[in-house]
């Protein structure tokens, strides 16, 4: 079995080794089993190390069936002494997020009693699931600032093999998950946690802990954070941001709030003042349709939006009772219609839209008296027109 340097002291980033297996997986994918190894596997919620073995690059590390398998790009020498070399900056970046994980679920569970029951370490954010359906703000503020002062103190992180019978010697945050093997990562006085992964060696190395939001998941509370140099990351792209923001609003950025409301606000006056434009034009194209017919308005537009072929059927049937409306648009490689009827007519245009939907792949829907669709110009548009004038016929 290889000997595990990652738990005999994971500060190691160099080590001598030897190949004892060269082979591929069930998926064809080239591994290694060496000796010992520095290497630190996917486990317990705690991506995998990278580095390489002689020059090799190590691309992936499992434990399976009890051998650490280390996927490498290329081959290696059986048997022979070669160099292991770990890719400190990620590995000690993975110290820092395991151990703040632990000293946040801490915080939470020593302040309010919530408990963690599911935890994930991605590239650039962590999350904790609390066993809770809702969380204050002042709640996760005073979290945050617990966590930050067990930080400060610089405690000891320490790990301790135990046996089984020995667990009840210690006020353990959750149960361990297995009944054999049992590593614990103590920070005295504060959190006694089961956990298989690496930690530095005291808490001020996790230097800080940021909570950057919550969300709900289902009947728990999902909550983002970074902690360590991952901190000063976040810090640096909102600082970006912030500047951005200032140059594009012309503002400090204590007043970057109220530039963004008044820039919101013209907006929307400036969207009404469209629309109410649009609706002046489309009724003044609705007065040109009308004196066209006055039974049946049907056509064929270019780069209509859905919308405006909508609010057109609206006013022109609203105009007449015994009006039947058919429009089509041709939108690059798509069509989009829309069928309606004033309410002396008795056509079902929910019915016809659906008749003719199969012909383009199209999806829709709507009511009797008026229905929408599009899909695929598999058809022109005049085409569809005429089925369209075939089914109301």
């Amino acid at each position: 079995m290889t000997t595990k340097l990652y738990y005999q002291d994971p500060y190691f980033r160099t080590f001598a080794t030897r190949v004892t297996k060269q082979a591929n997986d069930d998926a064809g994918n080239w591994f290694v089993v060496v000796e010992e190894t520095a290497f630190y596997p996917t486990g317990g919620g705690q991506p995998h190390d990278v580095g390489t073995l002689d020059g090799v690059t190590v691309l992936n590390v499992e434990e399976i069936d009890g051998e650490i398998r280390h996927y490498v790009d290329g081959s290696l020498p059986l048997h022979e002494e070669i160099k292991g070399v770990i890719d400190w900056q990620r590995r000690f970046d993975h110290m820092q997020q395991h151990a703040g994980q632990h000293i946040l679920s801490a915080a939470f569970e020593e302040l309010f009693d919530f408990e963690t029951v599911s935890f994930h370490l991605g590239k650039e954010l962590l999350t904790i699931d609390l066993n809770i359906g809702e969380l204050t703000e002042e709640a996760a503020n005073e979290a945050e600032k617990r966590a930050n002062q067990i930080i400060l103190e610089n405690r000891p992180i320490e790990t301790k093999w135990v046996t089984e019978e020995e667990l009840s010697q210690f006020p353990l945050r959750k149960q361990p998950t297995v009944t054999e093997n049992i590593r614990l990562v103590i920070i005295q006085d504060f959190d006694y946690n089961g956990c298989g992964g690496t930690h530095p060696k005291a808490t001020g190395e996790v230097t800080a802990i940021k909570i950057l939001g919550w969300e709900r998941q289902r009947k728990r509370i999902r909550i983002q954070f970074v902690c360590g140099n991952r901190v000063l990351d976040q810090l640096h792209k909102k600082e970006q941001t912030i500047r951005q923001l200032c140059q594009l609003l012309n503002a400090p950025e204590q007043e970057l709030p109220a530039a963004a409301r008044r820039l919101l606000e013209s907006g929307a006056e400036k969207d009404k003042s469209l629309q109410e434009i649009r609706e002046t034009l489309l009724r003044f194209e609705v007065k040109d349709l009308l004196e066209q017919s006055e039974k049946l308005i049907a056509k064929v537009y270019q780069n209509r939006t859905i919308q405006e072929l909508q609010m057109l059927a609206r006013l022109l049937t609203a105009e007449k009772d015994e009006l039947t409306v058919l429009l089509v648009t041709e939108n690059d490689s798509r069509l989009q219609l829309v069928c309606a009827r004033g309410s002396q007519e008795t056509a079902n245009m929910k019915q016809i839209i659906a008749d003719v939907l199969p012909i383009i792949a199209g999806k829709g829907g709507g009511n009797e008296a008026l229905a929408q669709g599009g899909g695929e110009a598999l058809v022109s548009g005049q085409e569809l027109l005429d089925i369209l004038l075939d089914k109301v016929k």
